[in-house]
């Protein structure tokens, strides 16, 4: 089915949205004058674009987006149209950063916890029927964490990490500021840091994907941290020199990291990653959209500017491709 001829097209590419949310959708869509197609394959979409004045999901290639005027994305990041001329002119932008917050930071908490209760050696000791004890372990209670990132993922998790009783609790920004100063002990410049790396028990990286954060954790800032740290990465894998990362790992200098997110995605099964000691490897699925809280703020937050395009207002949530945020 395609639209009729002069009528404005509204083309949904998000196989994981419910029953309920796609009616929510098309309510609003049919009440604004929009025909509403909901599409579950890429093959589908791309079928109608031409027709397609705006496409809720992504990515897709829009050489054939005649129509299109508005790209709104379900995730936080943009990084498929980073490339020049990947958004057509006129095209406006949005994503649905906000709504990720809260999902990611409890996998960080998690994988965290994982790594300083080391449970995945006692789950390797259980697994054997061994009754064994006498692991160290370490706490969030009174260590210092640096978050590299202060938006929504950063704000959720310093929230979270705060009842632990951390000794401190610093956020890195590209600015230096962020929306709610008085969750961190300070909110520092990226410029700044190489003086906090080293003062950095935990360091969390939730920084989006843009050609300045690109390699920001590399060989020599990764040496600044002190042995014995922790790394969490839920933010991109090109901000991460992961060579780097995996010899800190071999030698023992750092007792841990969590990946969520790398440079090549999905990992190859024969990447050295895979058999790097200390290291906990989770496929992309911090912010995936299978938490119902987290869908139903991608569309709440859809319908919202929906109802903003259609009276002809500003939208919120409108991304620079060429800045990524």
């Amino acid at each position: 089915m395609t639209a009729s001829a002069g009528s404005r097209l509204l083309t949904v590419l998000i196989p994981m949205l419910s029953a309920a949310h796609r009616e929510r959708i098309r309510a609003r869509a049919e009440d604004l004058g929009f025909a509403c197609e909901f599409c579950d394959t890429d093959a589908g979409a791309l079928a109608l674009l031409p027709e397609t004045e705006i496409l809720f999901g992504g990515a897709l290639p829009l050489g054939r987006a005649d129509r299109l005027k508005w790209l709104a994305l379900p995730s936080a990041g943009v990084e498929p149209y980073h490339v020049p001329g990947a958004l057509p002119d006129g095209v406006t932008l949005t994503n649905s950063a906000g709504a990720y917050g809260v999902t990611i930071s409890e996998h960080i908490i998690m994988v965290t916890l994982e790594m300083m209760r080391r449970r995945a050696e006692y789950l390797d000791i259980t697994a054997r029927r061994e009754w064994r004890r006498d692991l160290p372990v370490r706490s969030i209670h009174g260590c210092r964490a640096v978050l590299a990132g202060t938006g929504d993922i950063g704000r959720e998790t310093a929230r979270r990490l705060r009842s632990f009783a951390p000794a401190s609790v610093v956020g890195v920004s590209r600015s230096g500021r962020c929306a709610d100063p008085g969750l961190f002990d300070r909110v520092l410049p990226v410029s700044a840091l190489d003086t906090v790396l080293p003062e950095t028990d935990l360091l969390i990286l939730s920084i989006p994907g843009t050609p300045e954060s690109a390699d920001l954790l590399d060989a020599r800032r990764l040496a600044l941290l002190p042995e014995g740290a922790y790394l969490v990465n839920v933010g991109r894998g090109l901000c991460l020199n992961e060579e780097a990362l995996m010899a800190a790992l071999k030698s023992g200098r750092l007792a841990g990291a969590a990946l969520d997110v790398f440079r090549q995605e999905p990992l190859p099964t024969n990447h050295p990653l895979w058999e790097t000691p200390g290291l906990l490897i989770t496929p992309h699925i911090s912010g995936n959209m299978t938490l119902d809280w987290t869908m139903e703020q991608v569309v709440s937050m859809f319908l919202e500017n929906l109802s903003l395009y259609a009276g002809g207002q500003p939208l919120r949530r409108t991304v620079d491709p060429d800045r990524g945020y």
